[in-house]
């Protein structure tokens, strides 16, 4: 399973995105909660607004990536997003992902330290998944 994060290294090319293709090679099954769209579209402002792509490079990359995640999206129950967020440091948001990767039985591929921390049993680190 893929975070926002890890969606963004696969279509931008930046630090990670070796690290991305080589985990899309190992399993390219991902999936992702519906609010990765959200966040991608935030990401992708950043960029813009940082000068590191142009807008319709931004609508192009956009595009493809919900193409790419179209039939690997999963809508999560809010009672369990509010539950495992509130015994947790993670944001609502982070724990959608979390959620999500605990109801399917498979591991979420992230960076995030604050999940990494709080899930060692669910999340596992971008680096650690691809040479393991």
């Amino acid at each position: 399973m893929a975070d926002t994060n890890l969606i963004a290294y696969f279509f931008l090319h930046g630090e990670y995105s070796d690290l991305a293709e080589k985990a899309f090679r190992k399993d390219s099954q991902w999936v992702a909660p519906l609010l990765w769209r959200s966040e991608f579209r935030s990401v992708m402002l950043k960029c813009i607004r940082d000068d590191y792509i142009k807008f319709n490079d931004a609508v192009q990359i956009v595009g493809e990536a919900e193409g790419f995640m179209m039939t690997r999206e999963y809508t999560v129950g809010s009672l369990d997003v509010l539950r495992l967020a509130s015994s947790t440091d993670c944001s609502a948001y982070d724990a959608e992902f979390v959620v999500l990767a605990q109801e399917l039985g498979i591991p979420l591929v992230t960076l995030d330290t604050i999940i990494l921390k709080a899930f060692p049993e669910t999340a596992i680190r971008l680096d650690r998944f691809v040479s393991g």
